[in-house]
C-alpha cells in the first residue's frame, strides 16, 4: 500500500506559527478548564467559564500569563451566577484550607476566594489565577510536547475542554499486515485542529484527504487539563470504540464530541478509528491473512496512550475502554486478548451484540476456516479466485480499496487467531483467569428493536422462522405472548423486538454479568438497562417505533409515554450531546438524565465504582445527579446469589431491579448459565 499523507501531519511539515502557541510550559503552570457544565450549552445561566493557572503569580505577571494565552483575567462581575462551581478547585483538600484566584475587578488587584468571596490583596502577593477562558480562533490555540514534538490543538468552541484531533496513532507497513505503533516525530511541529479522515467503509464516496482512507489510525483527545510538569494531578482517561459491525463508523462522528463529558466529568476522553470490515477483518485459510487487524489497531492505540496521554492530561493507569455495539464487542475482544492485558484498568460494554443470528459472531469468535468459508465469495467477486496462496494475497492488496468494502461479500468477523484472541470467547466459566479490573455492561430495553422489521402476514410462526428464530420453541412455551392490541402489525413487531432482543442482547448480557459475578472474574461487575432514549436521527429503522411520541405539550415527543428504547438510543445521553447535535428537548428531564449518566460513567472511570462521590457532586454543584442518587440509592455491584442491573431512568423510575429475564432466556437457549464453562 503506498503511504499516504497523514491528515495530521501534512507530511509534517514546520507551522510557522507554532512557536507562538502557548503551552504549559510556555506559560510556567498547569491550565485547566473550570466550569458549571450543565450540559445546556447555549441555552443555559451559567456561562463562566476560567482558564486556571495554579502557579502563584503577582498580579502583573498574571495580567502577561493570560494575555499570553489570547484573553484577559477572568472578570466574575461579569456573570450573575453563584460561583459554588469555584470549590471544586479545593476538592480533596483539608476541608479548611481555601484557595484564592488573581481575577479582574474595578478594584486594583482583586482575587476570589474558591467560595466566592472577593477581596483586594497586595498586588506584588503571588496567588494562582482564573483568566477568562474567551478569545478569537487564532488565539484559542494550545500546544501540547510529547516525545519531544509539539501538537497544536485548541479549546474546543464550548469552552469546555482542551481539544486535539486526527493525531496519528499507528501505521500500516501494507494492507492486511498488523499495524505498528506511531510515535510522533521528535523535534516535529503538528496540528491537531481538524478531524483526520475516516477509514474506508461502504460509504465513503472517494479516497482522499477530506472523505476516507487506509491510512486512517488516528484519535481524538478531549481533555480539561494539560500539565507543565510531573504529570502528578493527571485525569482519568476513557477510550471510546465506535461501533457500526465492524464495518463503518468513525472517531470523528460528533455524536462521540467528547468535550462536554471530560469538563463534567474530569476526565479526558480519547476516541479512535480503526480498521474495518474487509480491510480490518479478512482472514483467509492456508494465506498469511490472519485477520483481527481493526482489533489490534486498537491494542497499538492503547499503546500509544500509555506512551503519551500523561502530556495531555491523562493518567495512563487509569484508561477505561468503552464503546457501544460493535465497539462494545472490541472492548470484549480486548478484554480476552492476552496481548492487551494490563493496558487498562476498566471496561464498560453498551449493548454488545452476542447470541443469535445477526449477533452470533460478535463475541463467540469463528475459527479462521470458518472465516474462510464465510468470505471466499468476495475472494471470487473482486477476481482474485483460483490463486496459489501468496498470488492471492497480491491480488487482494491490488484490488481497490472501496471495491473491497462495497462488495456483496465483506469479512467482518474476529477471529481465533491464536495471536491476538486465543480463545473462541471472553472466558468467565470457572477456571477462567482472573481479571483484577472492574466492568460496566448493560442493553437498551429494547435493543433488538432496529433488528427486527414491521411485516403484512400475520403468520407469527413464519415471521419468526424468517428472522432466523425457533419458531416453534418461542410459540410453544408463551414466554413472548402476543400483546391484546387490535393492530396485528404492531402486535407481531412487538412480540419480535422482544424475542430479537433478548435473542440477540439482553440474555447474553445477563450471563456474562452473572458468569463474571459468580466466578470472580473481574473485581466488581455492573450492570445496568437504558429505560429512557433518545434515538440518533441518523439511525433510526423502523420509524417511529424508536421515537417518543408526540402528545398534548410535548411537540418534539413525550418520554413519559411508551415507546421502544432501541440501539443506540444512550448515546446522546452518554456523551452529552443532545443540544450539540441539534436535537430539541422534549422535556424536562432529557438533560438532567444525561447528567446523571455522564456522573455515572466518568465516576466509574475515576474510581471503578458508578456511585458518585457525594462530596465531588456537591464541590462542583451537580445538584441534579445529588437528587437522582437520593431518589434510587446506589448501584449495586452484581451479585450472583441475587444478581440486580440498574434500571436507568429520571427519578423515583430509576433504581435497582432483578435481571429481567429468566425463562426467557431458557427458552432461546440462552440460559444465566451459557457462559459458565
Amino acid at each position: 500500500m503506498a503511504p499516504l499523507v497523514s491528515f495530521l501531519s501534512v507530511c509534517y511539515l514546520l507551522l510557522s506559527a507554532a512557536a507562538f502557541v502557548p503551552s504549559p510550559q510556555s506559560i510556567g503552570s498547569d491550565l485547566s478548564i473550570i466550569t458549571h457544565n450543565d450540559l445546556y450549552r447555549d441555552l443555559t445561566t451559567r456561562l463562566a467559564s476560567s482558564i486556571v493557572l495554579d502557579t502563584p503569580y503577582n498580579h502583573t505577571t498574571a495580567l502577561s500569563k493570560c494575555a499570553a494565552l489570547g484573553t484577559t483575567l477572568w472578570n466574575p462581575d461579569s456573570y450573575s451566577q453563584h460561583f459554588t462551581y469555584l470549590q471544586y478547585l479545593d476538592y480533596g483538600k483539608p476541608p479548611d484550607q481555601v484557595t484564592v484566584f488573581w481575577v479582574e475587578s474595578n478594584s486594583t488587584c482583586t482575587a476570589i476566594s474558591t467560595r466566592g468571596q472577593l477581596k483586594d490583596y497586595p498586588c506584588n502577593t503571588k496567588l494562582p489565577v482564573l483568566c477568562s477562558n474567551t478569545a478569537t480562533d487564532g488565539t484559542r490555540q494550545v500546544a501540547v510536547t510529547t516525545n519531544n514534538a509539539t501538537i497544536v490543538g485548541r479549546r474546543d468552541q464550548s469552552f469546555s475542554s482542551f481539544r486535539f484531533l486526527g493525531i496519528k496513532y499507528g501505521a500500516i507497513p501494507a494492507r492486511f499486515t498488523h499495524s505498528t505503533y506511531h510515535p510522533p516525530p521528535p523535534g516535529s511541529n503538528l496540528t491537531a485542529l481538524e478531524y483526520a479522515p475516516k477509514c474506508i467503509q461502504s460509504g465513503c464516496s472517494s479516497q482522499g484527504a477530506s472523505d476516507c482512507t487506509e491510512d486512517c489510525l488516528t484519535l481524538n483527545i478531549w481533555t480539561p487539563y494539560l500539565p507543565n510538569t510531573g504529570n502528578t494531578k493527571n485525569k482519568a482517561v476513557m477510550v471510546w470504540m465506535h461501533g457500526g459491525g465492524f464495518t463503518s463508523g468513525t472517531a470523528s462522528d460528533t455524536t462521540f464530541d467528547g468535550g462536554a463529558m471530560a469538563s463534567r466529568g474530569d476526565v479526558v476522553l480519547v476516541t479512535i478509528n480503526y480498521r474495518l470490515s474487509t480491510l480490518g477483518f479478512l482472514a483467509l485459510s492456508n494465506t498469511s491473512l490472519a485477520g483481527n487487524y481493526g482489533l489490534a489497531d486498537q491494542n497499538v492505540a492503547l499503546e500509544w496512550l500509555r506512551a503519551h496521554i500523561g502530556d495531555f492530561g491523562g493518567d495512563k493507569d487509569r484508561i477505561t475502554i468503552f464503546g457501544q455495539s460493535a465497539g462494545a464487542a472490541a472492548v470484549r475482544a480486548l478484554l480476552a486478548s492476552p496481548q492487551a492485558q494490563g493496558k487498562f484498568a476498566g471496561a464498560i460494554m453498551q449493548s454488545t451484540p452476542q447470541g443469535l443470528n445477526y449477533a452470533s459472531t460478535f463475541a463467540k469468535y469463528l475459527t479462521i476456516p470458518e472465516a474462510t468459508n464465510r468470505t471466499m465469495a468476495l475472494v471470487n467477486e473482486v477476481g482474485c479466485a483460483q490463486r496459489i496462496a501468496g498470488e492471492l494475497v497480491d491480488c487482494l492488496r491490488r484490488v481497490d480499496a472501496l471495491v473491497l468494502v462495497k462488495s456483496n461479500t465483506v469479512a467482518r468477523y474476529p477471529v481465533v487467531d491464536g495471536e491476538f484472541l486465543t480463545s473462541p470467547s471472553l472466558p468467565l466459566g470457572p477456571s477462567a483467569p482472573k481479571l483484577s479490573i472492574p466492568v460496566m455492561m448493560g442493553n437498551m430495553h429494547d435493543d433488538g428493536s432496529p433488528y427486527t422489521s414491521y411485516s403484512p402476514s400475520t403468520n407469527v410462526s413464519a415471521i419468526l422462522t424468517s428472522q432466523g428464530f425457533n419458531a416453534s420453541a418461542i410459540l410453544a412455551s408463551n414466554a413472548f405472548p402476543l400483546p391484546n392490541i387490535d393492530n396485528s402489525t404492531l402486535a407481531i413487531f412487538n412480540l419480535t423486538t422482544r424475542v430479537a432482543t433478548d435473542g440477540l442482547f439482553r440474555c447474553l448480557t445477563e450471563s456474562s454479568a452473572y458468569t463474571a459475578a459468580a466466578n470472580g472474574i473481574f473485581d466488581q461487575v455492573y450492570s445496568y438497562e437504558f429505560d429512557r432514549a433518545y434515538q440518533i436521527p441518523e439511525w433510526s429503522p423502523n420509524p417511529p417505533a424508536c421515537e417518543a411520541p408526540v402528545s398534548p405539550g410535548y411537540p418534539f415527543g413525550n418520554p413519559n409515554l411508551p415507546y421502544y428504547k432501541c440501539h443506540s438510543g444512550d448515546l446522546l445521553s452518554v456523551f452529552g450531546t443532545i443540544i450539540s447535535q441539534g436535537r430539541p428537548l422534549r422535556d424536562a428531564n432529557d438533560i438532567p438524565f444525561s447528567q446523571y449518566i455522564i456522573d455515572s460513567w466518568t465516576a466509574f472511570a475515576r474510581t471503578g465504582n458508578p456511585n458518585p462521590d457525594k462530596a465531588f457532586l456537591a464541590a462542583r454543584g451537580f445538584t441534579n445527579t445529588t437528587m437522582t442518587l437520593a431518589a434510587q440509592g446506589n448501584w449495586e455491584p452484581v451479585n450472583a446469589q441475587d444478581p440486580k442491573l440498574r434500571a436507568l431512568n429520571v427519578e423515583e423510575k430509576g433504581g435497582m431491579v432483578s435481571f429481567r429475564k429468566g425463562r426467557q432466556c431458557e427458552v432461546l437457549g440462552l440460559g444465566l448459565g451459557y457462559y459458565n464453562v
